[in-house]
This record gives C-alpha cells, structure tokens and sequence, in this order.
C-alpha cells in the first residue's frame, strides 16, 4: 500500500517539505514561462521575415505590415525601419540594439530563479539527509548494543529520501532552464541576423 503524500513528506521532515514547495513553484515557472515566450511570439518569425523581404522594393509598406505587432522579432525591427525612414541610421541602429537588449531581458525574466533552484534544490536535499543521518546514529549511540539493524536502515533511508526528492526536482528544473535558454539565444541570434539583413539591405526609395 502507498504511503500517503502527506506521511512521505513527514518522514523526510522539513528539508522535504521546502523541496515540496519549489517543486510547485519549478512548474508554475515553467508554464509561467512557456506562456509568456508564446505571448511574445518566441516562435514567431513569419511577420518579421515577411516585413524584411518587403523593405527593398516598399518600405512603408514593410513598416506598416508591423504596426502593432507585439512579437520580440517584430519590436526590434520596426524601431530599426523607423529610425532608417526618419534619415538616420547611426539612431537606428542604437535604437535597435536597446531595443533588442530590453526584448531579450524580457525573454530571460524568471531563468534566474530557476537556476536557483537547480542549484539550491539538492543542496536542501543533502541538507536533509546529513540532519537524518546525524538523527539516526544518535538514536543508535543512545541504544548502544540493543540497537535494532531495522530501525537504523528505516532512519538511514528516510534521511536518504531528501538528497532522492532534491535530485528529482533539480534534474527535470535544469532540463527545462538548458531549454529555455537556448529560446532565448536564438532570440538573440535572430535579431542580430535581422538587424544585419535589414542594415546591409538598401530600401528602394530610401536610396530616391
């Protein structure tokens, strides 16, 4: 029969329940962030590719095809067609290396806190097995010779289940932060392509 979730958790003591808590609060980061990439438009590149392909031969109609467009690609480039239709190029440029600097924290926001807890999760978990283990020889140097081998491996692998719990909740936690990380510098490989295409790529009649 399963031990109830509520008994398990009691048995690994307070270091179990902390990894409880950042074990929920690991997956509302990441739908958290899977949710907020989507609203971007992190995987959106149809517009912006269209816009670019569009800027040579109509440039107003390249930068009005991304008019309100909230998608990251889309906002680093309508500041770079913006600044090259008012004449200036060196303020286009800088306006979309600030904007694409902002987009890419925008990007980034909450990998922190989810690198903490790849880091801190077995941390806890060793924490709470050294505290187990320093419980169980406690009670075995208290018994002395009527010590029981059953009640010392039950205390030993109750200790254990901590570093098992911490390890479980840190793997899945780094997969998804390796994951998301990459998003994100594709993001960053993206604009600097962009960018580059856009700058090298003379408008029409922008040259008139």
């Amino acid at each position: 029969m399963l031990t109830p979730l509520s008994q398990l958790l009691d048995l690994g003591g307070p270091a179990l329940w902390v990894i409880a808590a950042l074990s929920v609060i690991t997956l509302a980061l990441i739908l958290w962030k899977l949710w907020r990439l989507s609203r971007m438009g992190a995987w959106r590149r149809g517009p912006a590719e269209a816009a670019l392909a569009r800027w040579p031969a109509d440039p107003e109609a390249a930068l009005a095809m991304l008019q309100g467009r909230s998608g990251l690609r889309a906002r680093v480039l309508r500041a770079a067609m913006t600044g090259l239709r008012a004449g200036d190029p060196e303020a286009a440029r800088e306006e979309c290396a600030r904007i694409a600097r902002a987009c890419l924290r925008d990007a980034r926001e909450g990998l922190r806190a989810l690198d903490l807890i790849v880091t801190i999760a077995p941390l806890i978990g060793l924490l709470g097995t050294v505290l187990g283990m320093i419980d169980a020889f406690q009670a075995l140097q208290d018994t002395g010779a009527r010590a029981d081998p059953a009640a010392l491996a039950g205390g030993i692998w109750e200790a254990l289940l901590t570093t098992a719990a911490g390890m479980g909740v840190a793997i899945p936690a780094s997969m998804a932060l390796s994951w998301l990380d990459s998003v994100a510098d594709g993001l960053a490989h993206d604009f600097e392509d962009m960018a580059t295409r856009l700058f090298n790529t003379p408008a029409a009649a922008l040259a008139a």
